[in-house]
């Protein structure tokens, strides 16, 4: 049976995340791993799988989404892999890869990048990062995405 490059990628990033890493992946990297984190997102009823990778203190975290039927407790895939980051005492968080793989190539970036829940995340727990969205060639800060965020 022929592997998909989603599931060659998926057990390239399991070994990958769990090791030392010495460099940031590149761009590309970061997004095939944001892929292959999709795969396991719970979306049985948008069936919009997303997975994102954050990069913090050199180590990388990924979440995916996590859909229940109370939809405004749905869990998205960028506030897991913040929140995984947050909990594993990761403090400096300097890339952020969002994929969703059933966006279709066509799909505007609006239908892309991270809502408005994440975006305020963002801003509070990555507010220098670098930010990469599948389908989109432009790297994006996070001031980019929320220019006018909420702070304290």
């Amino acid at each position: 049976m022929r592997k998909s490059h989603y599931q060659i990628a998926r057990r390239r990033s399991i070994s990958s995340m769990t090791s030392a890493q010495s460099a940031v992946p590149e761009r590309e990297e970061l997004l095939t791993l944001a892929r292959a984190a999709a795969l396991q997102a719970h979306a049985p009823y948008s069936h919009f799988r997303v997975g994102a990778v954050v990069v913090a203190d050199g180590q990388l975290y990924r979440g995916v989404n996590v859909e229940i039927s109370s939809y405004g407790l749905t869990l998205c895939a960028e506030r897991a892999a913040l929140a995984a980051a947050v909990s594993a005492g990761a403090r400096r968080i300097t890339h952020v890869a969002v994929a969703c793989i059933d966006a279709p190539p066509t799909a505007p970036a609006s239908a892309r990048t991270p809502c408005g829940a994440c975006r305020q995340w963002l801003a509070d727990l990555a507010p220098q990062a670098v930010v990469y969205i599948d389908g989109l060639e432009e790297s994006l800060t996070v001031k980019d995405l929320l220019p006018y965020a909420f702070a304290l």
